[in-house]
């Protein structure tokens, strides 16, 4: 309270002093019994020389801050050292992982189910000391470190407790397929490498092995991939079944290897590489690709329904939660993906009558699929057209963005063990310094990958999409590891398909059709709401959820049902596009109208990507807090 500047402050007692520090210490939620022990218990306290009673406040007040600091670092420490702690288990537990989780990687790690038990009650140990943490003393960039890391663990403690950890792969990714791929893009660069490549690629038959055995397994506990999306997957297997061994992409590096390794140590390497494929790693393959054939695939279980499996409500919505960051029904969602589907049609047939076609919504996209005026002859002049719009985007950024990453990408096509069977394109990342990160696109059948499409895949793979956010995000040094190389699908995916709607903004669309083809993209992002909601949780068919992408986008035939299959064995994780789109574009909405003539695309931009890779609740606290700064600031 103030006091007048006329009046005499009182008298106070000096032994009130530890009643003054202990009540503050109590009303700040400090530790009541300390307070309490704190307080005089003996008389003679009351006899102790007066002091005025703004000195006594002002003392309390600094040994409250003092004591707020004390806890506050005590704090920061005990997290620092969870983390930490947490991180080395990893590293110990995966050895060879590279720098990102979703890079391709041999590792050498123990992949049972004995392991996963064992990681599963360390990674439940680890949450408990992350309950204990006081998070309200933290700073706030440790709480949202704290957050990211709860989560990281409750996903982790999800993935084996609900059986995940027996899905080993799915139509979009394959551990078959990232080995091999790891092994396609290893150099040799010294002797001290080359053998432990040797010793990694010496591990694969038992890595196959425990991946086997988890299948099994999961055909034991009914918790299998459904057996219609497996056909055709045991072709990327059978590809590196090959007789020819210096053929095989787990010799290609020795087949590179630099001129400091001598030519007698280079060929002891080449004899004892060629007898560990042969012997160890073509087997290995061979006894994955009969398993596939003759055990797992029959024995795959025949409905599609995550809700399906054993305990499948809660493995769902697990997995809404791990790729949406958000505790949302899938009926909410589901309501959602209509609600959009509907708003993009609307300026789907807006374009349609711009365009002057003479016909209706189904004939145009008709047009679209089978036009040869849309499709390259060759897969360089696919590439080509790639190249185009990826440098053309890479010339507007600084209009957009304040701070570049310094890490450049390249582009290549899709491998081809599994272009066939592949998306349309994807970002191939690299948290590696010393290995590139690329844009690769689907060169195989040409006939189903339209170049109307190009420029909203390249703003979404490339950049301003996947490449600048991940680049940047790889970029901030400040942030523990965890956070800083950890993607959040919500986050990530829907900062991609904002790109492709930047992109209206930039003027990088040339004509209608890349327009329609933006809004293709959109529709196909909409439409998973409503088909990966539907099949898993309402009871959809795959052949009702083909139909519903028939009707409402102009992918190709090929595209749309290599999408569905994706969905239906990777349940969740094509709802985080649309919904951390819509997120990020309600918070810029917001922000404009706070700041109004004051609002900077650039800095909203800067900023939004400095957060690294959050939560859409925190992303949508920390802009507006981040606004509210702003606000005050320009006044």
């Amino acid at each position: 309270m103030h006091l007048p500047r006329s009046e005499a402050p009182r008298k106070f007692n000096l032994s009130y002093r530890p009643i003054a520090l202990a009540l503050i210490a109590a009303l700040s939620t400090l530790n009541m019994s300390t307070a309490l022990a704190a307080m005089p218990t003996n008389a003679t306290a009351f006899s102790q020389p007066v002091l005025t009673t703004d000195t006594a406040i002002d003392q309390a007040d600094t040994q409250k801050r003092k004591l707020e600091d004390q806890i506050r670092e005590s704090a920061e420490k005990s997290f620092q050292a969870l983390y930490q702690r947490e991180a080395a288990f990893r590293s110990k537990e995966f050895p060879g992982r590279r720098q990102a989780d979703d890079e391709d990687e041999i590792t050498i790690a123990d992949y049972s189910d004995a392991a996963e038990q064992r990681r599963l009650k360390t990674w439940r140990n680890f949450a408990e000391e992350a309950r204990k943490i006081q998070s309200h003393a933290l700073s706030n960039e440790s709480q949202i470190n704290l957050r990211i890391f709860n989560d990281q663990l409750t996903n982790r403690i999800n993935a084996i407790t609900l059986n995940a950890h027996l899905l080993t792969f799915n139509s979009d990714s394959q551990f078959w397929a990232s080995t091999a791929g790891a092994a396609e893009s290893t150099r040799c660069s010294n002797l001290k490498a080359c053998e432990q490549y040797l010793k990694q690629i010496a591990s694969i038959p038992r890595s196959f092995q425990q991946k086997i055995a988890l299948m099994k397994l999961g055909i034991a506990r009914g918790v299998t991939i459904p057996q219609v999306v497996l056909s055709g997957r045991d072709a990327s297997i059978q590809r590196h079944v090959v007789n020819d061994i210096e053929l095989s992409v787990f010799y290609k590096a020795f087949t590179q290897l630099p001129p400091s390794i001598n030519a007698a140590q280079q060929q002891d390497l080449q004899k004892r590489a060629r007898k560990v494929i042969s012997e160890k790693v073509i087997p290995a393959y061979q006894e994955l690709l009969t398993f596939v054939r003759d055990n797992y695939t029959p024995a795959a279980r025949k409905t599609i329904a995550a809700y399906d499996l054993p305990n499948g409500k809660a493995f769902y919505q697990a997995q809404v939660l791990e790729y949406t960051t958000l505790d949302t029904s899938p009926e909410e969602i589901h309501a959602i993906g209509l609600a959009e589907v509907a708003r993009i049609r609307s300026d789907m047939h807006k374009i349609i009558k711009d365009l002057q076609f003479n016909g209706d919504f189904s004939a145009f996209l008709h047009f679209l699929r089978t036009d040869p005026q849309f499709y390259a002859k060759t897969p360089h002049e696919l590439l080509a057209e790639a190249s185009y719009w990826a440098k053309k985007a890479d010339g507007l950024l600084i209009n957009y963005f304040g701070k570049l990453p310094r890490k450049p990408y390249g582009i290549q096509p899709v491998p081809a063990d599994i272009a066939p069977t592949y998306t349309a394109g994807r970002y191939a990342g690299s948290g590696d310094a010393h290995r590139p990160s690329n844009y690769w696109v689907n060169t195989s059948l040409l006939n189903q990958r339209p170049m109307w499409a190009l420029p909203a895949l390249t703003l979404h793979e490339a950049v301003p999409g996947h490449h600048l956010q991940i680049a940047l995000a790889g970029e901030q040094a400040e942030q523990p590891e965890f956070r800083r190389k950890a993607y959040i699908s919500a986050f990530g995916e829907g900062w991609g398909l904002y790109a492709e709607h930047l992109g209206v903004e930039m003027g990088f669309y040339e004509n209608q059709y890349h327009h329609f083809g933006r809004l293709v993209y959109e529709m196909w992002r909409a439409s998973r709401l409503v088909v990966d909601t539907g099949m898993h949780a309402k009871g959809w068919s795959r052949d009702q959820a083909l139909q519903f992408m028939r009707e409402n986008t102009a992918l190709s035939e090929h595209e749309i049902t290599t999408e569905i299959d994706r969905y239906i064995s990777w349940p969740g994780q094509a709802l985080a596009y649309k919904l951390g789109e819509l997120k990020i574009r309600e918070v810029r909405e917001k922000i404009t109208q706070m700041l109004g003539d004051q609002f900077d695309l650039r800095a909203f931009h800067d900023q939004l990507l400095s957060l690294g890779s959050v939560p859409l609740s925190i992303l949508e606290s920390e802009m507006l807090s981040w606004a509210n700064q702003q606000q005050k600031s320009k006044k």
